[in-house]
């Protein structure tokens, strides 16, 4: 005879095995320090990148208007500003990093948790259907 619920429970776990138990395990093998730090980091790369890119694009869209003021500019304030600039916006991005990751370790964490539990109750509607 076919148990409906042991079916509904192993349907929802080869559902959740196929489609989220990799990118979640690969969450969850990291510390929870680990993990956010590491993206945060990679976080912190890839806007400084951007930055730098978006700089030399706004350097050289205004080459000629800097050309023509370069003996005009105080470099250190100019210095200053863009390095002001850079904190604001790679910290905003840290930040919202942070939080982003976080979140998404505590999801796979309980994800993880719940799936394992399914687990354990398939395992005992087995070991009691075949007493």
């Amino acid at each position: 005879m076919i148990n409906e619920e042991k079916v509904i429970l192993m349907t929802k776990l080869a559902k959740f095995e196929k489609h989220q138990s990799r990118k979640n395990s690969s969450i969850v093998n990291y510390y929870r320090g680990d993990y956010i730090g590491f993206q945060v980091v990679k976080a912190v790369i890839a806007a400084t990148l951007a930055f730098v890119l978006m700089f030399a694009i706004y350097i050289f869209y205004n080459f000629e208007e800097l050309m023509a003021d370069i003996y005009k500019l105080d470099f250190m304030e100019v210095g200053k500003t863009v390095l002001i600039i850079y904190v604001v916006v790679t910290g905003a991005y840290a930040i919202i990093c942070y939080i982003v990751y976080a979140l998404r370790y505590s999801k796979a964490k309980k994800e993880l948790k719940g799936f394992y539990t399914d687990l354990r109750k398939l395992g005992n509607m087995d070991s009691k259907s075949l007493r």
